[in-house]
């Protein structure tokens, strides 16, 4: 999913940058929130960034450009909300760019929209969505981490289309959306797994935790309660 370096045309680079930044700067906001009203949570938005830094480290070729590859935002999105993930996306896109040639410099912007804001903002939903309907907080996180996956590269297929249409906008669309979606489900079903893992850990060692930011089902609120 990280646009590389120079691949964009500058007016796109731009154009992503100064939307990206506005929600960035909300996250900030919130980062500070969380932590003065819920210090605790601090380890655990550390261990959300580094679990997006390590999964979205692991990348695949695929579309000229850009690349597949797990994105890691849907954990973030669940628990701390798509703002503050924007704010961990940043840093790892930053560290990503300058450490391992893995995305760009100019194409930051793009790419923080894609896997830190829409992506997670999708999750978010997803996982909201499902908790209120009562379902388990396991079953919400698989799907969180899915459809946040999936739509980091809907985005970044959008992205790429808008800065190369050819033929025309809908046909690099389809074919954007095409070669990613061979490599991409798979790696977010895998992802979906694997989120579950580290999720269910941190029910076994953080229940109040999670309780107290609203994370659980009502059902698993009792269970915690009690």
């Amino acid at each position: 999913m990280h646009i590389m370096e120079g691949f964009l045309p500058p007016i796109w680079c731009a154009f992503w940058y100064i939307i990206s930044i506005i929600v960035v700067i909300y996250g900030i906001y919130q980062i500070k929130k969380i932590a003065n009203d819920i210090p605790e949570s601090k380890a655990l938005l550390a261990v959300s960034g580094a679990f997006m830094f390590i999964l979205s480290s692991l990348k695949l070729p695929s579309v000229t450009g850009s690349c597949s590859h797990p994105t890691g935002n849907g954990l973030g999105a669940a628990i701390f909300g798509p703002a503050v993930t924007s704010v961990l996306a940043t840093i790892v896109l930053l560290f990503q760019a300058i450490l391992l040639a893995h995305g760009g410099l100019t194409t930051l912007g793009a790419n923080i929209f894609s896997m830190g804001i829409v992506g997670p903002f999708i999750a978010w939903v997803v996982y909201k969505g499902l908790i209120k309907y009562n379902v388990s907080s396991t079953i919400a996180i698989f799907f969180a981490a899915f459809f946040g996956d999936l739509l980091t590269y809907v985005v970044t297929a959008l992205q790429l289309s808008l800065a190369f249409p050819l033929p025309t906008f809908g046909q690099a669309f389809t074919n954007f959306l095409i070669i990613f979606a061979i490599t991409q489900i798979p790696l977010a079903i895998a992802e979906g797994i694997l989120t579950v893992i580290i999720w269910d850990r941190l029910k076994v060692y953080k229940p109040k935790l999670l309780d107290r930011l609203q994370l659980l089902s009502k059902k698993e609120e009792i269970e915690v309660d009690g």
